[in-house]
């Protein structure tokens, strides 16, 4: 769902969008006092041990699957709201997995499908986790995300725009969960009750706090907060504290994305994530040599790993050259995309800035139509044959 290449092409875009969104005033006062970035981290209770982590991944045979959405759904609450609730697609598609050997899928849940209706949002997501455990498919579960439209709304979800690269997803819980007080304190709630109704259930395999936590979309959205990242890293030390608090059973990480992973020239937020994480989760669409040398990187902090997004055909982030090499490193490998629908990320990053009018030649991600059919044949029979080499 990245915008890694396009940051470039958005640079004065990104300077428009400076000048708009909340001011400095708005800004929390231990951020502005400098608090933060310390009071908040030191507060996490300790995250496990390397060996109490690696003793738990061992438990688990190679896991390789998707980033996953059913093809009926654009976003998020569009898969959790009651109203476009659809698990006869999730059942379908997830067949499909099975069918191509996936053994887990990375699923985005939002803080609104829970404000709105938590009794309801439990009860589809026990659903969706039956239907997932009945594949033989565990779920990491994404708890909030950074990417994307920062104004969030529940009721029935815009149309996607034509052609273009999930044009209708959203950040979770957007601009109001993060400013708001009052707002924040449910935000705290909803984390806490997810996390303690599922910390002991063995169809979750993965907490994921916080997707890409200080993403700031290429400055693509006006509303972005203007100092979104002050905001952010107070949510990510907090969702560290407060699901450690609730002792789940399943460890608990959030991914690195960007910057250098270096010990020692780590900046804030992957100082946060890799000293707070049980289990170090990374996105990388690189080539084969590129993806080598985050690997490289990663295997430095001593856990064990999961890439949880990798894929982009035209990048050369392909499965022949990037999950045979995960593998062999004894990496989980997650790629972006499963059935192609409403999320519509055949399209490239760049559609949101170049017109697009067709289908292109080389999918962006994704890797069946919505009727299950290949886009390639050979790819998904390389898939199935690596799959079943556990």
């Amino acid at each position: 769902m990245k915008v890694s290449s396009l940051f470039t092409v958005l640079g004065i875009m990104a300077a428009l969008a400076s000048c708009a969104g909340h001011s400095a005033a708005d800004t929390p006062a231990a951020v502005r006092k400098g608090e933060t970035m310390s009071d908040a981290a030191s507060s996490i209770p300790a995250p496990w041990s390397a060996e109490k982590a690696w003793n738990w991944y061992k438990q688990y045979p190679w896991l390789s699957g998707c980033n996953f959405i059913p093809s009926t759904a654009s976003n998020e609450l569009e898969m959790w709201q009651a109203g476009s609730w659809d698990p006869q697609s999730i059942e379908r598609e997830l067949g499909y997995a099975q069918n191509l050997g996936f053994n887990v899928m990375r699923v985005f849940l939002h803080y609104l499908a829970w404000k709105e209706d938590a009794a309801g949002f439990y009860s589809r997501l026990d659903q969706y986790l039956s239907i997932a455990q009945s594949r033989g498919i565990y779920t990491i579960l994404v708890l909030n995300d950074s990417c994307w439209n920062p104004e969030p709304f529940t009721g029935p979800q815009p149309p996607p725009v034509p052609f273009r690269h999930n044009s209708q997803w959203l950040q979770s819980p957007g601009n109001t969960g993060l400013v708001e007080s009052a707002e924040y304190a449910q935000v705290e709630t909803y984390v806490r009750s997810t996390v303690r109704r599922y910390g002991q259930d063995r169809r979750v395999l993965l907490w994921d706090l916080l997707n890409e936590p200080d993403n700031d979309n290429g400055g693509r959205f006006p509303a972005e907060l203007r100092n979104k990242s002050d905001y952010t890293y107070r949510l990510l030390a907090d969702s560290f504290r407060w699901a450690r608090e609730e002792n789940p059973g399943q460890p608990l990480s959030a991914g690195l994305w960007a910057g250098d992973w270096h010990k020692g020239r780590l900046n804030r937020f992957n100082q946060l994530q890799t000293s707070e994480s049980d289990v170090i989760t990374f996105h990388n669409y690189d080539n084969k040599l590129g993806l080598s040398m985050r690997i490289a990187e990663i295997k430095a902090f001593g856990r064990p790993a999961i890439c949880t997004e990798y894929m982009a055909r035209p990048t050369g982030s392909t499965f022949r050259n990037c999950m045979p090499l995960l593998k062999k490193e004894g990496i989980g490998a997650i790629n972006w995309g499963f059935v192609s629908g409403k999320t519509q990320t055949v399209y490239p990053w760049d559609s949101w800035t170049k017109d697009y009018s067709a289908e292109p030649a080389l999918w962006f991600h994704d890797i069946l139509r919505s009727d299950g059919s290949p886009y390639d044949s050979a790819e998904c029979e390389f898939i199935r044959t690596l799959n079943a080499q556990r």
